[in-house]
C-alpha cells in the first residue's frame, strides 16, 4: 500500500508493538492485581488484556468490516498466550488494512450510531488503545515494575528532557519480543536511575 492513509497502517503497527511491550513489563503474578484492592471498578492487567482483544476484535469486525473469523481470546488466558494471540491477530488486521484503497478509508461507517469515516474510526481505535495502555503502565508502576519506553523516555530510562534521557524499548521488534517472552525475557538493559525528582520544574537551588 502506498496512499494517503499509509501512515495509519504504520501507526497501527507501532501501537501493537507498544501494547505488547507493556504486557512484557508485567510478571505473571501481576495479572490479577487491582489498582485498589477490593475495588472492582479498576481493571486488572488480565482484564485489560481481555478488553484489548475483545474490543479490537469487535471494532474491526463491526465498524471496519475486517473479520478474521478467529475467536477474540486465546484458548489459555496467560500473559504469553495473550501476547501471541494478539500479535497474530493484529498482523492479519494490518495486512487487511494495507490492502485498502483511499476510497475505502474515506467511506463512512457507523461508529456507535454516528457516521464516521473508516480513517476516523482507526484513529479513535489507536487513541482507545493508548488510553488503556496508560492505565496499565500506572498499575505496573504501583506494583514496582520498571518501565521501558513506549513513546519515549521514562523515569527508568533516564528521566526528563533536561536529563538527556535515553529511549529504551524492551525489545527491538515483535518477533524478538515473542521469542524472548517465551524464554529468557532478556530485555534491553536500563540505565542507572536519575537522582533528581521527575518534574519539569527547575531544580531547587
Amino acid at each position: 500500500m502506498t496512499g494517503t492513509y499509509q501512515f495509519l497502517v504504520d501507526t497501527y503497527r507501532t501501537e501493537v508493538q507498544k501494547t505488547l511491550a507493556v504486557w512484557s513489563m508485567a510478571e505473571d503474578r501481576d495479572l490479577r492485581v487491582r489498582p485498589r484492592a477490593g475495588d472492582r471498578r479498576g481493571r486488572t492487567l488480565h482484564e485489560h488484556m481481555v478488553h484489548q482483544c475483545q474490543s479490537e476484535h469487535g471494532w474491526f469486525r463491526s465498524m471496519l468490516g475486517i473479520d478474521l473469523g478467529d475467536p477474540p481470546l486465546p484458548a489459555e488466558e496467560t500473559r504469553l498466550a495473550f501476547q501471541r494471540h494478539y500479535a497474530a491477530a493484529a498482523a492479519l488486521r494490518q495486512t487487511a488494512l494495507a490492502g485498502q484503497r483511499d476510497a475505502w478509508w474515506a467511506a463512512e461507517v457507523s461508529f456507535f450510531g454516528e457516521p464516521r469515516s473508516r480513517a476516523w474510526v482507526l484513529v479513535r481505535r489507536i487513541a482507545h488503545t493508548a488510553h488503556h495502555r496508560g492505565q496499565q503502565t500506572q498499575l505496573l508502576r504501583q506494583l514496582g515494575r520498571a518501565l521501558h519506553s513506549t513513546y519515549g523516555p521514562t523515569a527508568d530510562t533516564g528521566g526528563l528532557a533536561k536529563d538527556q534521557p535515553q529511549v529504551v524499548y524492551p525489545y527491538p521488534d515483535v518477533p524478538t519480543l515473542l521469542q524472548e517472552e517465551a524464554a529468557g525475557r532478556r530485555k534491553q538493559p536500563l540505565p542507572a536511575p536519575v537522582a533528581r525528582p521527575m518534574t519539569e520544574r527547575p531544580d531547587p537551588a
